[in-house]
């Protein structure tokens, strides 16, 4: 098996995978331009995806209220404090860093959509 992609209903899709595109070096390669705004994106090796959409026929959780040990997804970056203040003054909002004694550096933000997302830059590639 491999990975494919996972998926996040959330209220405002559109402007969320926008968000990604100018920001994260995210890629839209299917959306649906009519209910549920579906947007799949994928990162820059093209290897997993990221769905978003917004269904009303479920509950939109409250990402903002969740605390980011229950669900954060995280992104791979070369300089983390740099890409952490791009983010910032892209309306991201700052969580939380750590240095661990392997070397690695993460950094959790919160896109303005409330969803945690966490920039890694470990000490030692896990893949």
């Amino acid at each position: 098996m491999t990975f494919e992609h996972f998926a996040l209903n959330v209220a405002k899709p559109v402007e969320m995978g926008q968000w990604y595109v100018e920001n994260c070096e995210m890629k839209i390669v299917r959306s649906m331009d009519n209910y549920p705004y579906t947007r799949f994106l994928t990162d820059k090796a093209g290897k997993v995806m990221l769905e978003i959409y917004s269904n009303k026929t479920a509950r939109i959780p409250e990402y903002g209220k969740q605390n980011p040990l229950e669900f954060h997804f995280a992104l791979t970056v070369d300089d983390p404090l740099k890409v952490k203040d791009k983010l910032i003054s892209a309306g991201a909002t700052f969580e939380e860093e750590i240095k661990m004694d392997d070397g690695s550096h993460l950094i959790m933000l919160r896109d303005p959509f409330g969803v945690p997302l966490q920039l890694c830059k470990r000490g030692k590639s896990m893949i």
